[in-house]
């Protein structure tokens, strides 16, 4: 396994970077890759819904010899797999009733996972209503999780649990203007004895730091900084200069 492991735990208030290919040139991610620095996450995922341009295996490459932080494959599709990360996210769409995203895309991404040199994390996939369509809802033809259905998030993140999952991550999708409400955040890590990951539409430090206390182990940010948002890169450096 590689050096760099993916290692969260129950306990954890950790941060990652999510970057997608399709977003960024080689010269930019390099510069992005800069600001990655200043905040300094625990982690950088890389994937995305789409990724038409097939270019995901040579950013993986890049990003590897550009930061020291564990790289975490975050796919979208079974083709999106490359030998130039630490770790996968084998996500299984579990708020969805779409079979090959249940057990369909694992089944030909097996071979290829079995031969990699990464950790890999069996994760439930819950994805949260943010307000508006977003790639992950259409790309995967399932509903979201309405955003008031507390006691469905929690049932469905108990099931992943109890089905053998090693974490769960509710995403309210790149791009969405609602996050995951605090409330269901709080119930769900409650509910549950493995790591809670928490992404989609969050743009402040004061986010960060509710979600964290309501329970989340890792929070995901990417449109945030991608957007040139300096609130958050310029409040996340001087949090890790103190």
């Amino acid at each position: 396994m590689s050096n760099k492991a993916f290692n969260l735990h129950k306990s954890d208030r950790k941060l990652a970077v999510l970057i997608d290919p399709d977003k960024h040139t080689e010269f930019d991610l390099i510069d992005f890759s800069k600001k990655i620095d200043q905040i300094e996450p625990d982690f950088i995922l890389i994937g995305g819904s789409l990724i038409y341009r097939s270019k995901i295996s040579a950013s993986a490459k890049l990003l590897q010899t550009l930061s020291n932080k564990p790289l975490v494959l975050f796919p979208g599709h079974f083709t999106q797999l490359t030998d130039h990360v630490d770790a996968v996210m084998l996500l299984s769409l579990i708020s969805g009733r779409n079979a090959d995203l249940l057990i369909g895309q694992h089944v030909l991404a097996a071979p290829k996972l079995k031969s990699m040199n990464a950790d890999i994390i069996s994760t439930g996939y819950m994805l949260i209503d943010g307000g508006k369509p977003t790639s992950v809802s259409y790309m995967s033809n399932s509903q979201p999780i309405p955003r008031d259905k507390n006691d469905i998030a929690i049932c469905t993140a108990q099931a992943g649990e109890m089905i053998g999952m090693k974490m769960i991550y509710m995403d309210a999708g790149s791009g969405a203007s609602q996050s995951v409400s605090p409330e269901m955040v709080r119930d769900v890590a409650k509910s549950i004895d493995i790591p809670l990951i928490v992404g989609g539409g969050i743009r402040t430090i004061e986010a960060l730091e509710t979600y964290w206390n309501a329970g989340a182990n890792l929070i995901v940010i990417g449109n945030a900084l991608e957007e040139k948002n300096a609130q958050i890169l310029n409040s996340l450096s001087r949090r890790n200069s103190k």
